[in-house]
């Protein structure tokens, strides 16, 4: 009798459906995004930071990098004699998993650079800072350094404060309601919607029901615009002004350089 045929494979179609495509788009940009953010935070070490120095370090998925970056080159031995000082609770835990030596601003009042990202970037290099709740100690830390080098990826840039990321503003729990009705009635501040911050403090999502609380025992208002802030600089030093106000999340004039990755490549542009 004749041999049976061969069974002929059956093929099978596999069709992506629009939700799939979705989430493979999104996985790509995400890879696309933290690789722009690891580029910039290893830059910014491998260029600013030689032996001996004095760092600070941000706080945030860019800075991140740097921290990372910093802890390789000490590990290889490439950089010696280095001392840090962290900006945040988690920088901390993550240099001294690293094995960087930390100090605080205690032990060394002037930094010879301090390396961190931003949430918006204006084309005075004015920054909105913040989103992470470590603007406080971020501050006190880049202001002590003679160079300040900010990391962001060109998603970060903007032509205006304001609408691009809310202003987080850190206030004493003591009397909130209070502070932010001033904050909302100062005329600089026109426009602005005040939120007090909920959940965790290291970002500005509501993603819990109790009054976000920073590493310094205060709460964030972030001030939200649906237009482009008139005058950044005197906001800011309005807001300083303001009692029961600790600090805000507009750096102005602090910059020294700026590190944007984006699809072309890396840029540095000095302020």
């Amino acid at each position: 009798p004749p041999l049976p045929l061969p069974r002929r494979k059956q093929q099978t179609t596999h069709r992506t459906t629009p939700d799939q495509a979705r989430l493979s788009h999104s996985k790509k940009t995400m890879t696309s995004q933290e690789e722009l953010k690891k580029q910039t935070g290893y830059k910014a070490i491998d260029d600013y930071v030689t032996s001996g120095m004095k760092v600070g370090l941000g706080t945030g998925s860019t800075a991140y990098y740097a921290v990372e970056r910093l802890g390789q080159k000490l590990k290889s031995g490439e950089l010696r004699d280095i001392v840090a000082v962290p900006t945040s609770i988690r920088t901390k835990e993550q240099a001294e998993s690293l094995g960087i030596p930390l100090v605080t601003l205690n032990e060394h009042s002037k930094l010879d650079v301090a390396i961190d990202g931003a949430d918006n970037v204006d084309p005075e290099f004015n920054l909105v800072k913040g989103g992470g709740g470590a603007l406080l100690r971020e501050k006190m830390v880049e202001l002590a350094a003679d160079k300040f080098i900010v990391i962001v990826d060109e998603s970060k840039l903007c032509e205006g404060m304001g609408p691009g990321f809310p202003i987080p503003v850190e206030i004493t729990p003591f009397c909130m309601n209070h502070t932010i009705r001033t904050i909302e009635a100062l005329p600089s501040c026109a426009g602005c919607k005040p939120v007090l911050r909920m959940g965790s403090s290291s970002n500005n999502k509501v993603d819990g029901d109790e009054i976000a609380v920073t590493d310094n025992g205060n709460y964030i208002v972030d001030l939200h615009f649906t237009e482009n802030i008139k005058d950044v600089p005197k906001m800011a030093s309005d807001l300083k002004a303001t009692c029961g106000v600790v600090d805000h999340g507009l750096f102005c004039g602090m910059t020294t350089a700026c590190i944007i990755a984006g699809a072309d490549g890396i840029v540095v542009k000095e302020a």
